[in-house]
C-alpha cells in the first residue's frame, strides 16, 4: 500500500510538472523570468498548487483588512489557508466518491438567493463581483463547493445525531437547578489533534497551545492569535461563535464560559478533537418567551438513497407540485408518494413548535403563507413539498420544554460531532503538506 501511494504521488507530481511545461512553452524571445508554480500539498489523488493557495489567501487578506484584524506573519497565514484548502479537498473528494452532486440548476438558484439577499439582480451581482476583482466562474465553483460541504455535514453528522430521553431529563433537571436566560458571546482557538496522535505529537500540540494561551492572557489580539494558531474552519474569522445560551454550546465550552468574566480566557482545555482556548467576549441577560408560535403543516417526502439521486427526487416532486397547483388534492398525492409515516394521514404533521423539525425544513415552512405550497425543499431526510394549513400562539407546555431541550442538546453536540467526523475523515485520507515539510 505504501509503495502504491508513492507511485501515485510521483505520477501526480510528474503530471503537474509536464502540464506546467506544456502550458508555458519556453520561447527564445523570452527575457523576463516567470515564477514557477509548485505543489504545496497532495490530498488523496489531487494536488494543491502554490498559485491556488496564493489566490485564496489574497481574497482572505482583503476580508481581514476590511475587518481591521491585525495580521500574523505571511508563513502563518499560508499555513492556515493551506489547511483550510486541504480540509475542503478532503470533504469534496469524499462527497464526490459517495455520489453527491450539485447540478447547475440548483447552483443558479442558490446564487440567485445570494443576489436577492444583497438586493441585486443576478446581472448586477455578477457585475459587482467583477468590480471587486472576483471572477464569476470561480465564485460559482466556490458556492457549489460550499453547498456540497453543507449537505455532506447534514448527511454524515446532523441526520445521525441521536438525543435520548434520559439526556433530555438530565438537561431539564439541570436547567431548573441553575436557571437560564443569559447568552454568551465566545471566541475560540482549536489545535486539532490527529485521531491516532502519538504522545510526542500531543506534547508538541500542548506546548503550542500553552504558547497561544500565554499570549492571550497577556492581552494579545485574540482574532490575530486565532488566525495564527487555530485549526478551526473559522480561524480567519476570529474564531467567533456568536451569541449563544450556555445550553447551546458544546459542554466543554459551556463549562468554561460559566466560570469566566467578559474579556477573560479559559485555561488550555482538552477534548477528543485536540486542545482548545475559549475567550468570553461578552454576556447578556435574556428571558424565554411565555408562548410560541405553532404551525400546522403537511408535507410530501421523497428520500434520497443509492437508487434515487438528488436530481431524480427533485424532479419527481416538481411534477407532483405542478399537479397540486393544477388542482389535484395534496393529501391524495401524499398518500401515494410520501415516504414517511405521515403518508397515511395525507402528509399531515400536526402542530409543530420551533425546533420540532430540522432547520432547513423549519426555515422553509416559516416563510410560507397559509395554504401556500413551497418549492422543493432539501433536508437531511430528502426532498420535501410543504404546505402550511394554519398557525396559532401556544403557551409553553411540558412537551414544548422537552422539544426545546432536545434542540438545545442537538446544537450543543453538533459542533463536537462535526469536529470528530472531520478529524476522522482527514486521518483516512492521504495528505502530504509540503509547506510543513519544506
Amino acid at each position: 500500500m505504501n509503495a502504491m501511494i508513492k507511485i501515485i504521488r510521483h505520477l501526480l507530481v510528474l503530471t503537474f510538472c509536464l502540464g506546467g511545461l506544456l502550458a508555458h512553452p519556453v520561447s527564445a524571445a523570452s527575457v523576463e523570468p516567470i515564477e514557477a508554480d509548485r505543489i504545496v500539498a497532495i490530498v488523496g489523488n489531487e494536488v494543491v498548487t502554490y498559485v491556488e493557495l496564493r489566490t485564496r489567501l489574497a481574497a482572505a487578506l482583503k476580508q481581514l483588512q476590511k475587518q481591521g484584524t491585525p495580521l500574523p506573519s505571511q508563513d502563518v497565514l499560508e499555513g492556515q489557508m493551506l489547511e483550510r484548502l486541504i480540509m475542503e479537498r478532503v470533504q469534496l473528494q469524499y462527497a464526490r466518491d459517495s455520489g453527491m452532486r450539485v447540478d447547475d440548476g440548483q447552483l443558479e438558484q442558490a446564487i440567485g438567493r445570494i443576489a436577492a439577499g444583497n438586493k441585486m439582480t443576478l446581472a448586477q451581482f455578477r457585475e459587482a463581483l467583477e468590480k471587486d476583482g472576483v471572477e464569476y466562474a470561480q465564485f460559482r465553483e466556490e458556492i457549489r463547493n460550499e453547498i456540497v460541504t453543507v449537505r455532506l455535514r447534514e448527511r454524515e453528522v446532523d441526520s445521525r445525531l441521536v438525543i435520548s430521553d434520559g439526556e433530555i431529563d438530565n438537561f431539564l433537571a439541570n436547567q431548573a437547578a441553575t436557571g437560564s436566560g443569559e447568552e454568551y458571546q465566545l471566541a475560540h482557538i482549536l489545535l486539532r489533534a490527529p485521531e491516532s496522535a502519538s504522545p510526542e505529537q500531543l506534547q508538541k500540540l500542548r506546548l503550542r497551545g500553552e504558547q497561544a494561551l500565554k499570549l492571550a492572557e497577556s492581552g494579545e489580539n485574540f482574532a490575530q492569535l486565532t488566525a495564527t494558531y487555530s485549526d478551526a474552519p473559522d480561524a480567519l474569522k476570529g474564531g467567533d461563535l456568536g451569541w449563544r445560551a450556555l445550553d447551546r454550546l458544546p459542554s466543554l465550552y459551556a463549562e468554561a464560559a460559566s466560570r469566566l468574566q467578559p474579556g477573560q480566557v479559559s485555561p488550555l482545555l482538552r477534548s477528543s478533537a485536540g486542545f482548545h482556548i475559549v475567550k468570553l467576549v461578552d454576556k447578556r441577560g435574556g428571558s424565554a418567551p411565555a408562548s410560541v408560535q405553532q404551525t400546522h403543516a403537511r408535507h410530501i417526502l421523497v428520500r434520497i438513497n443509492e437508487v434515487v439521486s438528488e436530481a431524480e427526487a427533485r424532479h419527481k416532486l416538481e411534477i407532483i407540485r405542478e399537479r397540486i397547483a393544477n388542482g389535484i388534492d395534496f393529501a391524495e398525492q401524499a398518500r401515494l408518494n410520501s415516504q414517511d409515516g405521515s403518508a397515511a394521514k395525507g402528509g399531515d404533521l400536526g402542530w409543530l413548535s420551533p425546533g420540532d423539525t430540522v432547520p432547513e425544513f423549519e426555515r422553509a415552512m416559516n416563510a410560507l403563507k397559509i395554504n401556500e405550497l413551497s418549492q422543493v425543499v432539501q433536508s437531511p431526510f430528502g426532498m420535501h413539498l410543504i404546505q402550511v394549513q394554519e398557525r396559532r400562539e401556544r403557551d409553553v407546555s411540558e412537551e414544548r420544554k422537552r422539544g426545546a431541550a432536545r434542540q438545545a442538546l442537538r446544537e450543543r453536540k453538533l459542533d463536537e460531532a462535526y469536529q470528530d467526523w472531520l478529524r476522522q475523515l482527514r486521518d483516512r485520507t492521504y495528505v502530504e503538506n509540503r509547506l510543513i515539510e519544506k
